[in-house]
């Protein structure tokens, strides 16, 4: 028995081994050579299995020439019962592998968030009485249209109720819970503060001028003034972390989607001053609880030497190990710590590495993982970094250091972020519930 067992471990090793060689191949925009196993299916699917990735090249794309043009097709090799057990097929349930496969390869990169079929099923979803939020979340994964982004993310953080009798009572309940603590904490003498309220507040106004700081909207008096009262109230209410610098970028995508209600055109074209004092109470209001919900589910990230940031770097460093063993090695052999690059991803959630047009794409999909965000964060990162995987292995220490503090993206249109994603969704699909496999 113990036999039959090892010998069928040995036959899972090598198919899971070999599905691994295939992605590394697409890694690499190379045709997958032989067939990707992601479901247990041994049936034919019963959608598209032939779609072709293509990616378009910046000028900044660092030399790499080639073209995603490679056909993923999903099957069981054999439809023998024997192959039941795979570690593929253990990935996760059938129903969340198909979604894997249908949102990965069906993929219609940059048009995703606003074909007009999605924008009808998200009319459906949020027309309900009560919406469903695990439908919510399937949709959002893929992006979100702009204009439905406000009443989408407030569902998603769990801010707003599913049910829509009892939303707009909610709101207006914790708009003013907002401006009360406002009024208690913020709008106060120096004197009636400690000194290390104080520190923390003077330490605010110091971080707020330099947010997105290639963004002209953000150097505005009234919106650094904004982000004070959000930040300072935040970190006053919230004593076991207090303020962290970093957190002060995580406002920034809920404060641009918030103010999208009121606002009209580009955000460089945008005032605070066209607002009225309630407006802006009710913007500051939704940031502030939408940023106590997204860190609600990661405080050990901005606790006392940030545990859970370094926790999640180890996987990082682990997971990149698994798929890309060449660029591991390379950086291992120069002294490269994965600490010294990926602290800030996780600490802003890369909105300091890619263009802010894009953060908001980016953060659909962070919001819709909802409670499992953290460890997702692994393998967009992982994602992330091997986007450059041919470069780095030509870099020495420095060289390294230089080009990842300094990344490429400035010219990264969703085509670049999709792409990122996708690779995520199937690394996730393989190694998340398979973690003997990231084990040295």
């Amino acid at each position: 028995m113990e036999k039959r067992e090892d010998e069928q471990q040995k036959r899972d090793d090598s198919r899971f081994n070999q599905t691994l060689k295939n992605v590394q191949g697409f890694l690499k925009g190379r045709s997958i050579p032989g067939k990707v196993l992601l479901t247990r299916r041994s049936d034919p699917p019963p959608y598209p299995i032939s779609p072709t990735y293509q990616r378009s090249l910046s000028e900044n794309d660092a030399g790499r020439n080639e073209r995603f043009e490679s056909p993923v097709e999903v099957e069981d090799h054999n439809s023998s019962k024997k192959h039941d057990n795979t570690y593929a097929g253990k990935l996760r349930s059938n129903s969340s592998a198909e979604r894997s496969v249908k949102e990965v390869q069906n993929l219609k990169i940059g048009v995703r968030s606003s074909d007009s079929a999605r924008v009808m099923k998200f009319n459906k979803v949020l027309s309900e009485t009560t919406v469903i939020l695990e439908k919510l979340r399937e949709l959002a994964w893929n992006g979100v249209p702009h204009y439905m982004r406000p009443d989408v993310w407030r569902l998603l953080l769990g801010y707003a109720p599913p049910n829509s009798d009892r939303r707009e009572a909610v709101l207006r309940r914790k708009r003013l819970e907002y401006l009360e603590s406002v009024g208690q904490f913020y709008d106060l003498p120096d004197s009636e503060r400690s000194d290390d309220e104080i520190n923390m507040l003077r330490q605010i106004a110091v971080d707020c001028p330099r947010t997105v700081p290639d963004v002209s909207f953000f150097q505005q008096e009234q919106v650094q003034k904004s982000l004070e009262r959000i930040l300072y109230t935040w970190a006053i209410r919230h004593p076991a972390s207090g303020y962290v610098q970093g957190i002060n970028d995580l406002v920034t995508p809920f404060l641009v989607i918030f103010l999208s209600e009121y606002l009209d055109g580009g955000v460089d074209c945008w005032s605070m001053s066209d607002l009225s004092a309630e407006k802006v109470s009710d913007v500051e209001a939704d940031c502030y609880w939408c940023l106590t919900k997204l860190l609600d589910g990661m405080q050990d990230h901005y606790t006392f030497a940030q545990p859970g940031i370094q926790r999640l770097v180890f996987k990082l460093k682990e997971l990149v190990r698994r798929i890309d063993e060449p660029v591991s090695r390379h950086m291992e052999e120069h002294g490269l710590e994965f600490l010294q690059f990926a602290f800030r991803w996780y600490n802003c959630l890369l909105i300091r590495e890619i263009p802010f047009n894009l953060i908001n794409r980016l953060w659909d999909t962070y919001l819709a993982e909802g409670d499992a965000l953290p460890d997702f964060l692994v393998y967009i990162y992982a994602s992330f970094l091997l986007t450059w995987s041919e470069e780095l292995k030509k870099l020495d220490f420095q060289e390294m250091v230089m080009f990842l503090q300094h990344l490429p993206t400035h010219n990264w249109s969703d085509q670049e972020l999709e792409m990122v994603l996708s690779r995520a969704y199937m690394w996730h699909s393989m190694f998340n519930n398979s973690p003997n496999h990231l084990a040295s």
